[in-house]
């Protein structure tokens, strides 16, 4: 391939992975990985609630990784109440797991600002053979598209196998409980799959410019050097 096209390649992967690094660092900093609908259990089945008299007893929640809020509501209309993870909630969450979740939060933005300057570095310097190069390309892509995809499997764990929002309903509650009606991951949670998927998409596009992947050697390539060899 022609050497203005891998420069406009490596151009390309280059504000992706920036683009990528603003899109996490956006995302970290909301409440909209998770909203969704929560029912006062308790208050109807005080007054065996049903049909559009349940309506009255279903509150909303939404939540980030640092901070949230939720709307209780028992049939005396919506109370909402602001809460945050650190401290507030650091007692009753899985804490080992949202903690994980912000490191590789934090690693993945870290690691799509190299890749983003290595490209950018590859496209308009003078690339080397060693981390420079290829090598590092791909490395930088594995390594964010990897954390990318850890983000998700931990958040996802925590929310429906450890049950992260009825935790978070029923935090100060004493005489009610609340049940998870409905919910769904929100905005910020699908950034960091977009942000994944555009990692794997950039090391494609080092082997679409031309780049094999730095683990496998050719055989002719080794035929030849021994071949080589063999004459000195």
């Amino acid at each position: 391939m022609p050497a203005q096209q891998k420069k406009i390649i490596f151009c390309i992967a280059g504000v992706l992975s920036f683009a990528c690094a603003l899109g996490t660092a956006a995302a970290i900093g909301t409440q909209r990985w998770v909203k969704g609908m929560i029912l006062c259990k308790t208050g109807a089945l005080l007054v065996n609630a049903t049909g559009q008299e349940l309506e009255k007893f279903i509150g909303e929640i939404q939540y980030g990784l640092f901070h949230g809020e939720r709307v209780r509501q028992c049939g005396l209309g919506g109370r909402p109440f602001q809460f945050s993870f650190f401290p507030d909630l650091l007692k009753v969450i899985p804490a080992s797991i949202h903690v994980s979740v912000i490191l590789f939060c934090t690693v993945l933005i870290i690691f799509a600002l190299v890749g983003a300057g290595f490209f950018m570095f590859n496209a308009f310097g003078s690339p080397y053979e060693t981390l420079h190069g290829p090598v590092g390309l791909y490395l930088w892509s594995f390594i964010a598209c990897s954390c990318g995809c850890l983000i998700m499997i931990l958040f996802s764990s925590e929310v429906k196998i450890h049950h992260l929002s009825e935790k978070i309903a029923n935090f100060k509650e004493g005489s009610f409980t609340f049940k998870t009606h409905s919910e769904q991951f929100a905005n910020s949670f699908w950034i960091i799959l977009v942000c994944s998927l555009v990692h794997f998409l950039n090391a494609l596009l080092i082997r679409f410019a031309g780049f094999q992947f730095p683990f496998s050697k050719s055989k002719d390539s080794g035929t030849i050097t021994g071949a080589v060899d063999l004459m000195y």
